[in-house]
């Protein structure tokens, strides 16, 4: 399945959601990843996610999409890391 995640957390754990999530996905700008991902990696990405975030403080929002068929991508502006990886 094809995933956007976008966060918000304490300056804190920036650093570690991102290592976490560019195991998984592509970074794409700051504080956004996206990419193909398998259920079961989802599910690890999720668990992994819960023991970094505080989540009286933090936000993290997980789009899914079955496939990138019905999904387009325009970049206005500077474009950042992961462009080069979407098909």
């Amino acid at each position: 399945m094809f995933v956007i995640v976008v966060y918000d957390v304490g300056e804190k754990r920036v650093n570690k959601v991102l290592k976490r999530c560019r195991k998984y996905l592509n970074w794409v700008q700051n504080s956004v990843l996206e990419g193909d991902i398998s259920e079961s990696n989802l599910k690890k990405l999720k668990m992994e996610l819960e023991r970094i975030i505080e989540s009286d403080h933090d936000s993290v929002i997980i789009y899914t999409s079955r496939t990138t068929k019905y999904t387009d991508r325009e970049i206005m502006g500077l474009r950042k890391g992961g462009e080069e990886l979407i098909i």
